[in-house]
């Protein structure tokens, strides 16, 4: 699955399952959610759904988890959060507050992101962040550093040019 699909996926599953907050069920849902132990996480049907389209079996769950407390934790859809956290003069989300939270481990990562979504008005690119949490590398690290100082990221495609000019 592409990065496009996986945030394609995610968006749409936030929507349909958390996001339509008009929707009581969707409500219900995402409270359940926000509170719920990891076991109890897992024993919603619409988890299982995502965890289906997004191809994660048991060596995932934790991984799966993370993502979906996270998203419990939208009301609604904005830019990229490493972007809405630098917003700002002064930024949304201090510069130590955003260096902690990008140093976070995966076994701190929701934690962290749960503490930063309330500085950003709880409202983000759900596909992107759902999509982050579950592929939190260095690359996704690198990216947040970037959008949140509003700087465009090095394409990773492109090579350094590392020959001397001759000045011929």
């Amino acid at each position: 699955m592409t990065d496009e699909e996986m945030r394609r996926c995610i968006g749409e599953w936030w929507w349909q399952s958390l996001g339509n907050r008009d929707l009581p069920a969707a409500r219900a849902r995402a409270a359940r959610l926000r509170r719920a132990q990891k076991v109890e996480v897992l024993a919603d049907p619409a988890v299982h759904d995502l965890a289906r389209e997004l191809g994660l079996g048991p060596a995932r769950a934790e991984a799966l988890i993370r993502v979906v407390q996270v998203l419990a934790e939208l009301r609604g859809r904005g830019p990229r959060l490493a972007r809405a956290a630098g917003a700002g003069d002064p930024p949304a989300v201090s510069r130590l507050r955003f260096e902690r939270l990008i140093r976070s481990t995966e076994e701190e990562l929701a934690t962290a992101v749960r503490r930063v979504l309330p500085m950003v008005g709880r409202a983000c690119d759900p596909g992107q962040l759902g999509r982050d949490v579950l592929i939190w590398d260095e690359a996704t690290r690198i990216r947040w550093s970037f959008e949140y100082f509003g700087a465009p990221a090095p394409d990773p495609a492109a090579k350094e040019d590392t020959t001397e000019e001759t000045g011929a």
